[in-house]
């Protein structure tokens, strides 16, 4: 068996690919490996190690560069307004010479022909008209003495400025646009295979958050589906956990941060809590004060199926620690659709359920000891259920269960409780990420988990 690393969110530049000599690897500062995993003899085979997501971004050369870019842009635009300028106050000067020309005859005649004092004084009007014609030109002057200067402190910022952006270059390395964007889609490309091979891992670390954008009251939901065709990068959003039934709808994540809503759903009951789930074109949700699940299709905007989770406590009787009839928390994973809740029957402890996605029938149920009132949040990956302690700052995933072996484990994984008040916190599959709701700011959590890869060779 082969053991691969993998970047969560496709988005990042697959960088580094190749053997490592251990478990442990040391990138450089600002860099992460993602995933950790190796062959039954304890030994690392492979990873993948590329940087933190807006790593790029927040690069001091890159930084520097869109600045100087910046730099250039206005000072081509003020070069175009001076030659404009000056164009203009050329033919204005070479009006202005024909006028020069006939002012010089005048002075010679005035100075040839003093015979008579009638004709000095016609002479001086005409002078005196002349000077009073060429008044305007010196404004014009005075203007070209100051464009001449900036035009001298122009050349002085380009010379100064091309050998900047020439060391950058030499240091960075001269390599052509289309040549780094070829590589860049060849490592996707890469990225993308390796993914596709991943098996189902477990959960080692969560890293982040990071902020993509702060909307709406402290408590709700957003999210993606993860059964989306690569080219389908919709995001749903659902504010607040009562007394609520509007569904925004946005083409992309650009379009969410933008606030460019492509449609709204208004569904024909309000939901409960924020736990809802999108699952291959249908959204899934708790009806308000039931333990009723909806089936609801975003393509023929009507509820498909609604069922019942027996037994299953609604209404804050079995929330999580912060309330918000959180009782009901639909998810989804890599094996597909579950339901997670409280029972009288478990003693209010935690009860996973895994429906189909169709008629929202259980098909199979496990009870777990962890009591609901005291989870913070949950999550499933690949099967395995995650549990958050808390909801407020300071929380780690404590508690995890194996529907696989039905056993449990105590964990101690932390993550970055930004906002300080957690109200949903789900899995998605496709993009290998934690979408949050974090006190009203729309947050994304990296995780990294161990994989294990079977090659063709393997049997």
């Amino acid at each position: 068996m082969h053991a691969l690393s993998v970047v969560l969110n496709p988005l990042l530049f697959l960088l580094l690919f190749g053997y490592c000599p251990s478990v442990t690897v040391r990138p450089k500062e600002g860099w992460q490996v993602y995933s950790s995993a190796q062959d039954p003899d304890g030994r690392c085979i492979c990873t993948v190690v590329a940087p933190e997501q807006n790593l790029c971004s927040r690069d001091a050369k890159g930084r520097h560069l869109r600045q100087l870019l910046e730099k250039v842009q206005n000072m081509s635009q003020s070069i175009e307004v001076l030659n404009l300028r000056t164009q203009r106050d050329f033919q204005y000067i070479m009006r202005m010479e024909g006028q020069f020309k006939g002012l010089r005859s005048k002075f010679r005649q005035i100075e040839a022909d003093r015979r008579t004092q009638v004709n000095r004084n016609i002479q001086v009007q005409e002078l005196k008209g002349k000077m009073e014609a060429l008044q305007p030109l010196i404004p014009v002057l005075e203007q070209y003495k100051t464009d001449s200067q900036l035009i001298s402190q122009f050349k002085d910022e380009i010379r100064n400025l091309s050998l900047v952006l020439l060391a950058i270059q030499e240091e960075i390395g001269a390599y052509d646009y289309e040549e780094l964007q070829q590589r860049v889609l060849h490592l996707e490309s890469r990225l993308r295979n390796c993914m596709s091979k991943l098996t189902c891992g477990k959960l080692m670390k969560i890293s982040g958050p990071v902020t993509v954008k702060t909307s709406g009251t402290r408590f709700g939901a957003w999210m993606t589906d993860p059964q989306a065709s690569p080219t389908n990068n919709r995001v749903w959003c659902m504010d607040s956990y009562t007394n609520n039934k509007i569904v925004k709808e946005y083409k992309s994540i650009a379009d969410f941060v933008s606030g460019a809503e492509s449609r709204a759903y208004n569904l024909p009951f309000k939901w409960a809590g924020t736990n809802h789930v999108v699952y291959n074109g249908s959204l899934y949700y708790n009806k308000i004060q039931s333990n009723i699940v909806v089936r609801y299709s975003f393509d023929t905007g009507r509820v498909v199926t609604q069922r019942a989770l027996e037994n299953a406590g609604f209404h804050n009787v079995y929330p999580y620690t912060w309330g918000g009839f959180s009782d009901i928390d639909l998810m989804a994973d890599e094996l597909g659709l579950w339901a997670i809740y409280a029972t009288n029957q478990n003693a209010g402890n935690i009860v996973i359920s895994q429906l189909n996605p169709e008629t929202l029938q259980i098909i199979a149920t496990w009870n777990t000891e962890y009591s609901k009132r005291n989870a913070g949040e949950s999550f499933m990956i690949c099967g395995t259920l995650y549990i958050t302690n808390s909801h407020l700052t300071g929380a780690k995933v404590y508690y995890s269960y194996s529907t696989k072996t039905s056993s449990y484990e105590y964990t101690d994984i932390p993550f970055h409780n930004q906002y300080f008040h957690m109200s949903m916190l789900d899995y998605n599959a496709r993009d290998r990420a934690l979408y949050g709701w974090n006190n009203g700011h729309q947050v994304l959590f990296n995780v990294t988990l161990f994989h294990i890869i079977k090659t063709e060779d393997d049997s």
